[in-house]
């Protein structure tokens, strides 16, 4: 793992494969490290023939933390962000964005294939319209144009993302709450072991934690608003990747995404929920394979499977 400073802040990375191959940029979501992309991924991706790079977002990981921002009103800033009310944050998904593209900079890399998970594929897509010349392609995984009146999470999911573990909870309370989280989102037809997910989860927590610099995410995305107008400017070829069972991020987001992004092609895989599930790697490979190798047709939509 390195460092380097990138748009003013200091940015964590890994670099995977050959740095002569071309660049596919990794964009993790809301409060999730770079080490949630699984190994299997990132090593799939380098086989077939890319240079990997992952990185943690600000606020997350071992990138700069936004303290001097303070902790967010998170139920105020929901209230205004669902009445279409004037969300203030300190940031938005347009400078997490910048980030990304000032890691590329930084590395000396002009252009880069884009992958993005959930808020890091609200990242991707505002790098791509806002940075065309940058961007080779997009893949938005379980992610939303943030168009106002999509349908939001499950009660269930909901609660269980603003849930927060008890004052002064042990190592071992926060891995059971997390699991438990995880549990919630996590995919019906695709579940994990319970001693997966407690390795997974402690190996994070392990390498950093900050519950502050998630609720800052969480606001910017309310801050940031709704990108329909910003996605059809998108020109390169994309790839939407949704769950027909997420309960955080409907698989109805997915769709209005991919029908705003000129040409797109949706994925919508049966059974997946709101994770990146050991069963599905070789799946979600193929697809991407496909698509940085150029060889997928634009405007068709998968039948779920």
């Amino acid at each position: 793992m390195a460092t380097i400073k990138a748009n003013g802040l200091t940015i964590a990375y890994e670099s995977h494969g050959d740095p002569r191959d071309p660049c596919v940029l990794l964009v993790m979501g809301l409060g999730m490290q770079l080490v949630a992309w699984p190994d299997a991924f990132v090593d799939g991706i380098v086989e077939q023939g890319f240079h990997v790079l992952r990185f943690d977002n600000r606020d997350a990981g071992l990138s700069s933390k936004m303290a001097h921002a303070g902790k967010p009103n998170l139920p105020l800033a929901y209230l205004k962000s669902k009445f279409g009310w004037r969300v203030n944050s300190s940031y938005t998904l347009d400078d997490m964005a910048d980030d990304a593209l000032g890691l590329l900079t930084a590395l000396g890399i002009a252009q880069a294939h884009v992958i993005g998970a959930s808020m890091g594929g609200m990242i991707a897509q505002v790098m791509a319209a806002r940075a065309p010349e940058r961007v080779l392609s997009l893949v938005s995984i379980m992610s939303s144009s943030g168009r106002r009146g999509l349908p939001g999470p499950t009660r269930a999911a909901r609660n269980a993302l603003m849930r927060r573990p008890k004052a002064g909870a042990s190592q071992a309370e926060l891995v059971a709450h997390m699991v438990a989280t995880v549990r919630v989102l996590g995919s019906p037809a695709y579940p994990v072991s319970e001693k997966v997910l407690q390795q997974r989860i402690a190996t994070a927590l392990a390498r950093a934690s900050c519950p502050d610099g998630v609720a800052r995410q969480m606001v910017a995305i309310a801050a940031s608003g709704e990108r329909t107008a910003l996605l059809p400017a998108i020109s390169c070829p994309a790839l939407v990747i949704h769950g027909a069972a997420d309960p955080l991020i409907p698989v109805a987001c997915g769709i209005d995404t991919a029908a705003l992004i000129p040409g797109a092609r949706l994925e919508v895989i049966e059974g997946m929920g709101h994770d990146l599930p050991p069963q599905l790697i070789e799946r979600l490979l193929a697809l991407i394979d496909v698509h940085l190798h150029g060889k997928m047709a634009p405007h068709m939509r998968s039948q779920p499977a």
